[in-house]
C-alpha cells in the first residue's frame, strides 16, 4: 500500500508549478521523475523525504555527461600523446598498435584488443609524476580539437546533463563521477566542466608509487592497473569511495545498469545515440524502484 502512496504522491506533484529547471529535456516521464523525485526528496512531509546527509547522485560519465564518438575521448587523448612522443621512438612507425595510432587508424588500434590499449596506456599514462601527467591533461584539454567537430572535447558535453547537475546540487544533493575513465584524467577538468570537485571523481586508476627526484618527494605513475571502475566494479568503487549509497543514478543502459544496485529511488538510463548533439540527448527512460 505505501508503494502505491508513494507512486500517486511523485506523479500528483505539479511539475509546471514552478520555473522549468531542466528546459533542454523532453517532456515525458524521465523528466517528471526527477523533478517529483527531487520535491519529494527535499520535503520533509514526502514518504520519500532525504536527509541532506544521504542526497547522493552519482553519473557516469562516458556517454551520459559527454558524447563517446569516434571514441573514448580519452583513448583519443592517448593517441595523441603517442604523435607527441613518437620522435623518441622511431620503432613505432612499424610496430602496432603505435604505427596505427600515427596513422589514426582506429580501426586497427581496437582490433588490437586489451593488450594494445595496454600498450598504449602503458606509454602515455605512466613513467611521470601526478603532477607531470596533470600538467599535461590540462594542456590537452586546453588545445586539443574534436577531430570531426574541431571543437574543444569539453564543448561536447550534454546540456540536458549539466542541468541535472545544477538542479540537484541546488537542492543539497552531493554530485559524484563514477566512471570507467581514468581518475586523475578527469579530475584534472571535472570541476570546471560539471562542477564537481576532485574529490567527488571515482574511477579507474594506475598504481602510484612515492619516490624523491631532485630532493623533493614526488608520487610517480607505474604502469600497473590498480583499480577498474566500471561495470561491476562501479558499486565496489561507490562502496569504497563514497561510503553511501546513491538514491539517483544516471547512465547508459548497456553499460551502467550496475549503479542502482541498491534499490535507488531514480534511476536514469539514457539510451544509446551515436548521433546525439552536444546540445541534446535524444531518447531518456526511467525506471524507479520501491
Amino acid at each position: 500500500m505505501r508503494q502505491i502512496l508513494v507512486v500517486f504522491f511523485l506523479f500528483s506533484i505539479n511539475v509546471s508549478s514552478a520555473a522549468d529547471p531542466l528546459p533542454s529535456w523532453n517532456a515525458g516521464p524521465a523528466k517528471d521523475a526527477i523533478i517529483n523525485y527531487v520535491k519529494c526528496a527535499t520535503n520533509d512531509g514526502c514518504p520519500l523525504y532525504v536527509p541532506p546527509r544521504e542526497r547522493i547522485a552519482v553519473f557516469d560519465n562516458d556517454g551520459t555527461l559527454w558524447s563517446e564518438q569516434p571514441a573514448y575521448f580519452q583513448l583519443l587523448f592517448a593517441l595523441d600523446r603517442v604523435k607527441a612522443l613518437a620522435p623518441q621512438h622511431p620503432e613505432w612507425k612499424t610496430e602496432q598498435p603505435f604505427k596505427a595510432a600515427l596513422e589514426n587508424d582506429l580501426k586497427t588500434v581496437a582490433a588490437s584488443g586489451k593488450a594494445g590499449l595496454l600498450k598504449i596506456m602503458a606509454v602515455t599514462h605512466s613513467g611521470m609524476t601526478t603532477d607531470e601527467f596533470t600538467d599535461t591533461v590540462r594542456e590537452w584539454i586546453k588545445t586539443a580539437r574534436h577531430p570531426e567537430k574541431q571543437v574543444p572535447y569539453t564543448k561536447l558535453v550534454y546540456q540536458p546533463m549539466l542541468e541535472v547537475l545544477n538542479y540537484l546540487r541546488a537542492n543539497g544533493f552531493k554530485t559524484y563521477i563514477v566512471s570507467g575513465g581514468g581518475v586523475d584524467f578527469l579530475r584534472v577538468w571535472a570541476e570546471d566542466v560539471y562542477g564537481i570537485p576532485p574529490e567527488q571523481v571515482i574511477g579507474s586508476s594506475i598504481k602510484v608509487k612515492l619516490e624523491e627526484r631532485d630532493g623533493k618527494p614526488v608520487l610517480v605513475r607505474l604502469a600497473e592497473i590498480d583499480f577498474i571502475d566500471d561495470k561491476e566494479g562501479k558499486p565496489v568503487g561507490i562502496h569504497r569511495f563514497i561510503g553511501r549509497a546513491p538514491v539517483m543514478a544516471f547512465g547508459r543502459v548497456e553499460k551502467s545498469h550496475f549503479l542502482g544496485i541498491w534499490r535507488a529511488w531514480v534511476v536514469v538510463i539514457l539510451r544509446r545515440d551515436h548521433q546525439a548533439s552536444s546540445k541534446k540527448q535524444k531518447a531518456f527512460t526511467s525506471r524507479f524502484r520501491f
